[in-house]
């Protein structure tokens, strides 16, 4: 049959599904350096406060995947105690890694140093405890987009995170997720330290589509569902994925999701992008500055 013989309305509605850029059903958020201020900014200005080439830490956590601690810990495998303070701190002073860092550093910028220092005395405890407690504050620019996104009944809001378990007592634990500003928001949560797995596993995107899907037909005969289609459920298509790791989004393309790229310090780009896709404004009054690196007490380069 020719497309004249369908209604205009019933072709239009083919084109949207066959469309990458079609209405999305679901916003997925990572939620460090995304809904919350990032880790990897404690990271930076902890590496800068040392003096040593920037981006050592990120590239040891790189490198211990899957079985380090620090992605042990993210799959709830170990609970955080001091026998992952004490494996986290072994696997960043590794010296054969910082040895092939180093050079990778050396053929980048010329001007370091000839010959390998030793591998740097981090703190891993010090530094994951201020990474944990910088990335707890919402993020300026994401956070008001996200109750704005939340308000606007028209999507899911849901959340795919690397996330530990926090023991009892811990300042930052929570028994109620609702008492969590940001946590509440979500129509579904997905976490990694709880599910065992954690991105850029495809299992975990296979596993976050369920849950939506999940909730979207549970959801299905309320008003809400029913104006937005959830009664047909959700497919990867359907869903737009925001994270500020290359590796995680290239992961969510695989498995089908369309996504965005939230920088370092520039939020307000992912929330453009966002105001984009949706016609809604979703911006707070935060003015559009990116946050910068903070070189205070910046000793010499190695």
């Amino acid at each position: 049959m020719h497309s004249e013989d369908y209604p205009i309305e019933v072709v239009l509605e083919a084109i949207d599904d066959m469309s990458p850029a079609g209405r999305p059903k679901v916003f997925l958020f990572d939620i460090g350096g995304v809904c919350v201020l990032s880790p990897f900014q404690s990271i930076l200005n902890y590496e800068l406060s040392l003096g040593i080439p920037p981006g050592w830490v990120n590239y040891s956590l790189s490198k211990t995947a899957p079985s380090g601690f620090w992605h042990r810990l993210e799959t709830g495998s170990i609970p955080m105690d001091s026998h992952f303070f004490a494996g986290f701190s072994q696997d960043l002073r590794d010296s054969a890694r910082w040895e092939a860092f180093y050079r990778a550093q050396q053929a980048a910028n010329p001007a370091l140093p000839k010959e390998i220092p030793p591998v740097p005395e981090l703190d891993a405890e010090w530094l994951f405890n201020d990474m944990m407690s910088a990335s707890s504050a919402p993020d300026p620019w994401m956070f008001p987009a996200l109750k704005a996104l939340k308000a606007s009944g028209k999507y899911i809001v849901a959340a795919l995170s690397n996330t530990v378990i926090f023991p009892t007592g811990h300042e930052l634990s929570r028994l109620n997720h609702l008492d969590d500003p940001v946590r509440s928001l979500f129509d579904v949560f997905v976490s990694s330290a709880h599910v065992g797995l954690r991105k850029p596993d495809r299992k975990i995107y296979q596993h976050a589509l369920d849950k939506i899907n999940e909730f979207a037909r549970e959801n299905a005969v309320t008003d809400r569902g029913k104006t937005l289609g959830w009664v047909d459920g959700v497919r990867a298509g359907d869903i737009v994925f925001l994270d500020d790791i290359g590796e995680n989004l290239k992961a969510a393309k695989q498995a089908g999701f369309r996504t965005i790229k939230v920088p370092l310090g520039k939020a307000f780009e992912a929330v453009e992008e966002l105001e984009e896709i949706t016609g809604l404004e979703l911006a707070g009054n935060h003015p559009k500055i990116p946050v910068k690196p903070n070189f205070k007490g910046t000793k010499a380069k190695i």
